[in-house]
């Protein structure tokens, strides 16, 4: 079975956990947990009667950043040739930590499954994620 949807709009890595000095507890940031809902929606608008995995699991992440406004003429073929990537926030481990802690428990059982990963920034015309994730 194969998972394929997108999140448009802003991308946004997973943020550390925060502690509140008066309490001394431990929370997420409400950013986080705001981004993983969304995918969540996402996923469970493409897939209303999911199925969760259970053998081992690929994942395919492809973040999509929008082409700054400023940006020269220059760079802007390099990105045409594919020679020119995103090197800005989010980083690419906590774009990856954020998809996969979302979809833990509902595309798949644990995120210990995932024996492949490949994941990539580039630039496009609008700011999403592609995610793909099967069974293999």
């Amino acid at each position: 079975m194969v998972y394929e949807f997108e999140v448009i709009g802003e991308i946004k890595g997973k943020a550390r956990p925060r502690v509140n000095t008066y309490t001394g507890q431990t929370y997420t940031p409400s950013d986080t947990k705001d981004y993983e809902t969304l995918i969540k929606q996402y996923f469970k608008i493409k897939y209303p009667r999911y199925e969760q995995l259970t053998g081992r699991i690929s994942v395919k992440i492809i973040s999509y950043f929008k082409i700054p406004k400023n940006m020269t003429k220059k760079d802007k073929e390099l990105i045409s040739k594919g020679l020119l990537s995103p090197v800005k926030k989010p980083d690419i481990d906590n774009i990856v930590k954020i998809i996969l802690d979302a979809m833990n428990k509902m595309a798949f059982k644990d995120d210990n499954q995932i024996t492949k990963l490949e994941t990539e920034k580039i630039y496009s015309d609008e700011e999403k994620v592609y995610v793909r994730i099967e069974e293999y």
